[in-house]
């Protein structure tokens, strides 16, 4: 049989199989589709026949066990006994005896927060442990804005935002932020701690490096560990350490000749420390060595400059320049969320990445309408702003420079004034951390019998999968007293007066105890 002939029979064959695959019903639907796709998308097709080839192959591969071949059957005893031994890890770490202490005399507050306090126990105090700076609280066109709000939108939106949940309400507050920070485009999250913790991984991955301050607070180390990121520290607020770490990060990468995202991550005000960043260094920095800047002003927006715009209008800095500035709502805003400010590019990833956006129910409409309202009243009152301040002044007048015990590491503006030992204080008294935080509870207690209500700085454990290098953070325990405008500067100057007196009676009183064990 020749070529010829082996061709005719071939293609007598292939034409006996068409004829015959015509006759099964839909066939004609199939061939035009092939035809189709072939004519339009040849290798769509050859990709189409691969995977009906892998199909068939899958359905006709035999079974195989899911086990090893050293797979061990217990017995029914074997398995309860296993089972009887296995002690799950707490979901919670047991507290201290400290936090317990602690847990027990917490005071209960009845009816509104507001600068003067009344107790379960039926005393009235005066409030300086809330963030409600400005006194907004009382303000009853605030309130009567959020009661509109609350009657024509109901309690919350009951859905996630871009699905069904995103309301008229949310994009003006987005639009009134980006306005008054003076940014592009704005994005508002339900919740404040999860926002720098979802913000970071959201723009930072796997093989991408942060350089970080080593006293940033524990949601934006959430944030780190989520991203999952290569994390460089540089000592708290230390320029020059700073651009060292960053140099060795662009040299390396130079050397090896990778290119990956590379981001500073600092806070505006230090939630621990209470002190500012250095803005404009950080934006020189960030240039030279080309890297993004993402800035937590959780502590600072509403707080400091002018109208409360934050550590960008108090260090006169252009708010573009930040590549991604991140804020809460709460606080001085007495509202609730948090937000993220810059490009509209910035934004508009975020609607679809970010995970506390995305996977959470919109922020209710009444918290919404409050932050706008309060916005538009910093920035049409910045006398309120003026008059918080010479509050703080006059409380610092009272305790910094006249305590022998205490000294305050916040900055001159910060209305949360964190009041650590002298240095020489605890040298002298060979006080230890837990030394310091219970005669801190101490005082915290003494102050609320007489009338003043503060509290103290909480931190949660640092996280060790952040590296070595996290584990050396100094975090002095301090009091934390909490300044607003709503009170005049006399009850101020009352109220420090109070609580320096309070710390001297605590601090003396545990001198005289050693003294007497001593003896």
């Amino acid at each position: 049989m020749d070529l010829n002939e082996v061709q005719a029979y071939v293609q007598a064959w292939l034409d006996d199989v068409f004829q015959t695959f015509q006759r099964v019903p839909g066939s004609a639907v199939l061939i035009r589709y092939i035809r189709s796709s072939y004519q339009n998308d040849p290798i769509r097709s050859a990709i189409e026949l691969v995977l009906v080839i892998f199909f068939v192959r899958y359905l006709l591969s035999p079974s195989y066990p899911t086990h090893a071949s050293n797979y061990i059957k217990l017995r029914e005893d074997e398995i309860d006994e296993l089972v009887s031994d296995w002690e799950p890890e707490p979901l919670v770490a047991k507290q201290t005896g400290l936090e317990e202490i602690e847990t027990e005399k917490i005071p209960v507050l009845v009816g509104p927060t507001g600068p003067k306090v009344k107790l379960a126990n039926g005393k009235t105090v005066t409030n300086l442990a809330s963030y409600n700076f400005y006194n907004f609280n009382a303000s009853e066109s605030i309130k009567e804005k959020a009661i509109q709000t609350l009657r024509t939108y109901g309690v919350g939106p009951c859905g996630p935002p871009q699905f069904y949940g995103t309301q008229d309400v949310h994009m003006q507050t987005e639009a009134d932020i980006a306005s008054f920070l003076g940014t592009q485009s704005a994005i508002v999250y339900a919740h404040a701690f999860s926002t720098i913790t979802s913000v970071i991984p959201c723009f930072c991955k796997r093989g991408d490096v942060i350089v970080a301050d080593r006293m940033v607070n524990y949601s934006i180390r959430k944030g780190l560990e989520a991203s999952r990121s290569t994390i460089r520290w540089y000592k708290h607020n230390d320029m020059a350490d700073l651009e060292r770490v960053m140099k060795k990060v662009a040299e390396e990468q130079a050397k090896r000749k990778i290119l990956t995202r590379r981001f500073i991550v600092t806070e505006g005000i230090f939630e621990m420390v209470g002190d500012c960043s250095d803005l404009p260094r950080l934006i020189e920095l960030k240039e030279k060595y080309k890297f993004r800047l993402a800035l937590d002003e959780t502590n600072s927006f509403g707080v400091l400059g002018r109208n409360g715009r934050g550590l960008t209008e108090a260090q006169n800095v252009d708010a573009e320049v930040v590549d991604v500035i991140v804020g809460s709502l709460t606080g001085p805003l007495c509202a609730a969320g948090g937000f993220c400010a810059g490009s509209i590019d910035v934004v508009r990833h975020q609607r679809i990445n970010a995970l506390a956006y995305t996977y959470s129910a919109a922020l209710p409409a009444m918290s919404a309408v409050t932050a706008s309202e309060t916005l538009n009243v910093l920035q049409c009152n910045p006398d309120i702003l003026t008059q918080c301040r010479e509050n703080i002044a006059a409380m610092r007048a009272q305790l910094d420079p006249r305590s022998d015990w205490v000294m305050c590491t916040s900055d001159v503006e910060n209305p949360v004034m964190l009041l650590v030992f002298k240095p020489e204080v605890i040298q002298s008294r060979r006080l230890s951390i837990e030394d310091q935080e219970r005669l801190f509870l101490d005082c915290v207690e003494e102050a609320l019998a007489n009338g003043v209500m503060i509290t103290r700085l909480k931190t949660k454990p640092l996280i060790s999968s952040l590296g070595p290098n996290d584990t050396d953070v100094d975090i002095r325990p301090a009091l934390k007293v909490c300044i607003t405008s709503g009170l005049s500067k006399k009850e101020i100057e009352k109220a420090g007066v109070t609580i320096r007196h309070a710390i001297t009676k605590v601090v003396t009183r545990k001198t005289s105890r050693q003294g007497a064990l001593t003896g």
